[in-house]
């Protein structure tokens, strides 16, 4: 059956490690980036993108070191999207061919088991090789560049006003929350086909008074 494999059905381990340090901000401008283009990206192509943007920053003193690190957090970001799109599109994770296609091929199944290694590389924050707290730092510091980006109201939503935003109660999980998060960011992104970019601020808005307790 298509998409019947565990790793993007279930919630594996090394996507609970990502979820308890944040959600990859480099997700949304990788997909305006990706949507806006009918040709293949390779991966320092787009890393050169989103550093004119303003939402990359260095990363590390040692040169080989930061390269290394926007590297990985851009694999983790599309491989992310990657799992986001489907079943409605493909996202094409190669280092020198990295396009959306419309339609889903049929040996998915197939490409999704050949790049299992990398993929559970990549969404394994612990090759990330820091602590947990630097990581999350760090994808704090993302996510204020993209705020800034999108024109992001600076004062946190109340939080029983982004639960409302979110379509849920005071009673949601954390994993209500960040599944919701994601399907309402996915919608509303303002680079999709029925996409509307004031919704999609307002969810954003109500992701930065949530993600305490996501």
């Amino acid at each position: 059956m298509l998409f019947a494999k565990p790793s993007l059905t279930e919630e594996p381990q090394s996507i609970r490690v990502a979820n308890t340090k944040g959600d990859n901000p480099l997700i949304w401008p990788l997909l305006s980036v990706l949507q806006a283009s009918n040709h293949s990206w390779k991966i320092h192509h787009l890393a050169t993108e989103l550093q004119s943007k303003g939402l990359i920053h260095p990363l590390d003193d040692n040169p080989g070191n930061d390269l290394f690190k926007r590297n990985f957090l851009l694999m983790n970001a599309l491989f992310e999207l990657q799992e986001m799109l489907l079943p409605k599109q493909w996202l094409q994770v190669k280092a020198m061919e990295i396009q959306i296609f419309r339609l889903v091929p049929s040996n998915v199944n197939q490409l999704i088991m050949q790049d299992s290694h990398l993929r559970d590389y990549y969404l394994d924050w612990n090759n990330y090789d820091v602590s947990e707290n630097v990581v999350r730092e760090l994808l704090e510091a993302f996510w204020s560049s993209y705020t800034s980006y999108i024109g992001l109201n600076v004062n946190l939503m109340h939080k029983g006003h982004a639960l409302r935003v979110f379509e849920l109660d005071e009673s949601a999980s954390a994993r209500d929350i960040r599944k919701q998060w994601r399907r309402l960011a996915l919608k509303w992104h303002p680079d999709r086909p029925d996409g509307n970019a004031a919704r999609f601020r307002e969810v954003c808005e109500a992701w930065q008074s949530l993600r305490d307790i996501a």
